[in-house]
């Protein structure tokens, strides 16, 4: 009796460990086989159309993960102006990568309706970018089920600031299950898009910040000196790739050249500066770190089996009732 029991304790760990909270690669293998070609192709045209596409649907992906977990909850749109989107923090999130999502869900959606949700199809859109973006190239996990909430006051204490330190940053990316390695290889992303002045200028008035290069502080001071004049002024992230996700980011910041508070203190901090160098000098090595990284940043708080629904239209939940 007691191999017995033993045996069908076994086949329950087994039957649990394939429970419904677990993404796998080939979810949608039955069901619409050809989901990640089609959001593929969009992400391609998209692209095409302007290449903002990428930092701005890689961003939207991190946003959407850390405030309610990976499920799409940042595409809904609010009559009341009180949805995630809505809130400060995320204002500045690019309308492509809005964009490129909901034309992805509609192509899925006239080929395998009410099948896939949102969620994944940021996922992959994300993988996809980054691919565009010269980045590594890693499989994506699905399964995820679009959420039923939206609500911009679960933003604020959920988002990493440009003014974060090490402990902050840290801190943070532990409630999502993220170490501090993974907090320091998605960083990596920084290495491509652009930043409005005011998100590092505390850096440049009244004082030069000192873990700041000079000769980098004084080109940032004379393309923001207008700042009050005129429209905001923006600049790359990374002053030598902008367009490639790629190791020079870390490279960067052994030169001074980080360019907000939150990347900086990556090398000036004697506890995550061996990680940072080591990323500037092997471009595998961050490859697959990032990968590794995006891979557990896609399992954050994900609904699955009959959590959730699958929106229709990405931009409204299913029933016009829920706010």
């Amino acid at each position: 009796m007691g191999l017995m029991r033993v045996l069908l304790m076994s086949v329950v760990l087994v039957i649990v460990g394939r429970g419904e909270g677990q993404l796998v690669e080939n979810f949608y293998s039955s069901t619409c086989p050809n989901v990640e070609a089609m959001v593929k192709q969009v992400v391609s045209m998209k692209f095409i159309q302007t290449n903002n596409t990428i930092p701005a649907t890689l961003r939207l992906f991190f946003h959407d993960c850390f405030i309610e977990g990976c499920d799409a909850s940042i595409i809904i749109a609010s009559a009341t102006n009180d949805a995630e989107k809505d809130a400060l923090e995320n204002l500045s999130l690019a309308g492509d990568g809005y964009d490129t999502v909901i034309k992805a869900k509609e192509a899925v959606e006239a080929a395998c309706p009410g099948i896939v949700s949102c969620a994944d199809i940021l996922a992959i859109a994300a993988r996809d970018v980054v691919v565009l973006a010269r980045g590594p190239l890693f499989s994506v996990e699905l399964g995820r089920r679009d959420g039923l909430i939206s609500n911009k006051s679960q933003v604020q204490d959920n988002i990493p600031e440009p003014t974060f330190n090490l402990t902050q940053l840290t801190t943070l990316f532990a409630r999502k299950n993220l170490s501090q390695f993974d907090m320091i290889a998605l960083s990596g992303a920084h290495s491509i898009g652009f930043s409005h002045c005011s998100c590092f200028t505390n850096r440049l008035y009244p004082f030069v910040d000192p873990s700041l290069n000079y000769s980098y502080a004084d080109e940032l001071k004379e393309t923001c000196k207008n700042t009050i004049k005129g429209p905001e002024p923006v600049v790359f992230m990374d002053p030598k790739t902008p367009g490639t996700l790629d190791n020079v980011y870390y490279q960067n910041l052994v030169a001074g050249k980080g360019l907000f508070t939150s990347d900086e203190v990556l090398y000036t901090d004697p506890e995550t500066q061996p990680t940072v160098k080591d990323f500037a000098r092997s471009p595998g090595y961050f490859n697959d770190a990032f990968a590794a990284a995006m891979k557990k940043l896609g399992r954050v708080g994900v609904k699955t089996g009959n959590q959730g629904e699958i929106r229709r239209d990405c931009t409204v939940f299913n029933d016009p009732g829920i706010s």
